[in-house]
């Protein structure tokens, strides 16, 4: 089997509200985007999947966050923009768009050094 994992990057703020109904400052964040994808075996130019195409996923997916307080965004009424929601969003995106005999792994969204969440299924 291959991996094959790309990485990106958005700028973006959000604001989190919490358990009790308080709400964390307003905040930005320059945002990693982490996508892994599966195959079994190699197409016939010798790739699992086209870096670039990756790339232009993750890009068509991300593009609206760009410099927005991703509260403000239909997907992301209602819920709070976390990491975890995030990540699942992308996930829940980029999944489909992935020829049959690719396998979506992972998306994985760093929000901070050391501060990321990870969605898979």
């Amino acid at each position: 089997m291959y991996t094959v994992t790309v990485e990106s990057t958005f700028t973006a703020s959000h604001q989190l509200t919490m358990a009790d109904g308080g709400k964390e400052p307003l905040h930005s964040h320059d945002w990693a985007v982490r996508v892994a994808v599966s195959a079994d075996e190699l197409d016939e130019t010798g790739l699992a999947v086209d870096f670039n195409n990756l790339k232009a996923m993750i890009a068509d997916v991300t593009g609206p966050f760009a410099g927005v307080r991703l509260e403000q965004l239909d997907c992301f009424a209602g819920c709070n923009a976390s990491a975890e929601n995030v990540a699942q969003y992308i996930y829940d995106r980029i999944e489909p768009m992935l020829a049959n005999r690719l396998k979506l792994v992972y998306a994985e969204v760093t929000e901070a050094d050391g501060c990321r969440a990870k969605y898979c299924r």
